[in-house]
């Protein structure tokens, strides 16, 4: 009975599993960041310094559109590596030569998927939780006879400085979020969103001013 309290008080096998969970991870960030900074140059997508992944991100840059990442951004797209749980790998697609997407310093995703037809921007120090989905066009045409033949209307979605998008929420196009503004999760953001306030819900709406 000893052994097992004090055992239990050293909690010496928790403290082995973190410590290889660590390990684990600082291995796989330096391999995936490595392979990923090759996959982005065939790709002709622009990043800065210490730009950081664990696993891959799917990348597909239409030709002649522009996919641009600042410096510092993480990218998560291995189940484990946020404890959230993350069901997919980070997505980047650009779908016509004139699209953009435009990533600042100082982000972090996982699982995020970003797709665009024009333009989308993303500020500084935008988190986007895990499953995130962020699309400035429909996918497919609204009225019957296009759902087959069109991708739909495409509007520009920019994300300001510092907005934190919760877990599991969409954003689709057409949308404003202003600076320092938060998203609750699974939140479905359809309209503009000021800066400086907590939103939520769907159709996403203000709650209250942070």
């Amino acid at each position: 009975m000893i052994f097992i309290s004090q055992f239990t008080m050293t909690d010496i096998t928790g403290r082995l599993i973190l410590k290889f969970r660590i390990l684990r991870l600082q291995i796989l960030h330096y391999f995936s960041t490595l392979q990923m900074k090759i996959i982005l140059l065939l790709k002709g997508v622009d990043y800065g310094e210490g730009i950081g992944f664990w696993s891959t991100t799917y990348i597909l840059r239409f030709p002649k559109s522009t996919i641009s990442i600042g410096s510092f951004v993480r990218f998560r797209s291995d189940k484990n590596s946020n404890l959230i749980g993350i069901n997919r790998k980070c997505i980047l697609a650009t779908h016509d030569n004139q699209a953009e997407i435009k990533i600042g310093n100082n982000c972090g995703f996982s699982g995020t998927v970003i797709g665009a037809k024009k333009r989308i921007v993303l500020g500084n120090d935008v988190i986007c939780g895990a499953n995130t989905l962020i699309t400035d066009f429909d996918w497919h045409g609204i009225q019957p006879d296009q759902r087959k033949t069109s991708s739909g209307e495409s509007m520009e979605v920019i994300i300001g400085d510092n907005v934190f998008i919760g877990y599991g929420t969409i954003v689709l196009k057409g949308v404003r979020i202003g600076n320092n503004s938060v998203i609750g999760a699974n939140s479905v953001v359809t309209r503009n969103i000021p800066e400086n306030v907590i939103a939520g819900g769907n159709p996403c709406r203000v709650i209250k001013d942070l």
